[in-house]
């Protein structure tokens, strides 16, 4: 009998010793490890498990899982195999308590008499991935705007040319017409000549605007006033506006103060943000843009009447070459982006929907004596 005993001691001490063994290494891993029931209860869960999902083991034994990783089907995947690594699924969810993760989830049924499970329920492996998506998404970033760069010399190339040659026919259609009889006639031909230079002028600002932001040129800052070179950008835009419909409404305090700022890169941002505004609004829509400042920023608030942006475009409102417009390049806003950051300045967006869009641009004032930096280049 005595050896019986001594025999069942020393499995039972072999057994403890074991599981201790097991223990010390679900608890050293650099993943966690989680354990739920059929039921959908917390069973076990190592200490890694307990810092990704922000609880104690002993306190969150036995109460739902759903409390910690919400938006899984646990029955479903306790019901997804006969056996052990029956079944395994694969899921990535983003938690953000205790701090936001992204988390990779392995998981796999125990059944009910496997050797490794008393009952039914879910293994989870949990990996935290969150620096990986990041990378990921800068080296993203970073590969959109080579393309935008690469982008940005086709675009110097094809446009840039054609608009030299219309300038160089239109200066000897200047002379050819300087050689006409006075009268009416050479006084239209004229007329139209200095309007098309006009155009052609501004196209030329336009594209060189343009090009110089999607390079990342840095902003010749001066003292700017931000009325003046709105005003300029509502000029260049008014037939288009015209065209839609549209009635613009500018409020703005009688004096506001300058902003260190280009005005050449500035009346881009200025342009894009009118011209998105117009064509998101059907004929009678409204856009207003009003100018404030106190003592520490200027802002200016374009806010329109449109259909506004669907909540899953949020994300990617200013990813270079993403757009919802048919026909469009997904590039305005990218160059918005980039400039504003330049000026060391932010950009708040609101939406709804079915009832319009408010873009918000807030840009440190020329007296402030520090502001924030641009972020670095991205191939740094």
């Amino acid at each position: 009998m005595s050896t019986r005993v001594e025999k069942l001691a020393f499995l039972n001490d072999r057994l403890a010793r074991r599981r201790g063994f097991l223990e010390a290494v679900l608890q050293s891993i650099q993943e966690g490890v989680l354990v739920v029931s059929a039921e959908g209860a917390v069973v076990y869960a190592n200490r890694t498990a307990e810092t990704m999902l922000g609880f104690e083991s002993e306190h969150a034994r036995g109460r739902p899982v759903e409390r910690f990783l919400p938006d899984v089907d646990w029955a479903a995947l306790a019901r997804n195999g006969g056996g052990a690594w029956d079944g395994v699924s694969s899921l990535e969810l983003e938690v953000l308590r205790p701090q936001r993760r992204i988390l990779s989830v392995t998981a796999f049924p125990l059944a009910a008499g496997d050797a490794a499970a008393e009952e039914p329920g879910v293994v989870a492996i949990l990996r935290d991935v969150t620096r990986e998506r990041e990378d990921a998404r800068e080296a993203l970033a970073s590969q959109n705007a080579r393309d935008m760069r690469m982008w940005a010399a086709q675009l110097a190339h094809e446009i840039g040319n054609p608009l030299n040659a219309i300038s160089l026919n239109l200066q000897l259609m200047d002379r050819s017409v300087a050689g006409l009889p006075e009268g009416p006639d050479r006084e239209d031909l004229a007329e139209s000549l200095r309007i098309s230079r006009d155009e052609v002028t501004r196209l030329d600002g336009l594209l060189r605007n343009s090009l110089n932001a999607l390079r990342g040129g840095a902003p010749n800052l001066v003292p700017c006033d931000v009325l003046a070179v709105l005003q300029r950008a509502l000029g260049t835009l008014r037939a288009d506006i015209q065209e839609h419909g549209v009635s613009v409404d500018v409020a703005a305090p009688a004096r506001l103060p300058p902003i260190p700022g280009d005005a050449e890169q500035l009346q881009q941002v200025f342009f894009n943000l009118v011209k998105n505004a117009v064509q998101a609004m059907g004929a009678g829509g409204r856009l207003t843009i009003a100018l404030s400042a106190d003592d520490r920023d200027l802002t200016v608030a374009f806010r329109d009447t449109g259909s506004g942006i669907a909540p899953e475009d949020f994300r990617r409102l200013f990813e270079p070459f993403h757009t919802t417009k048919s026909g469009g390049h997904g590039i305005g806003l990218a160059v918005v982006k980039r400039i504003v950051d330049a000026h060391g300045g932010r950009i708040d967006v609101s939406s709804k929907p079915g009832e319009g869009t408010c873009f918000r641009l807030v840009f440190p004032l020329a007296t402030r004596r520090a502001r924030r930096l641009p972020p670095p280049p991205d191939d740094r």
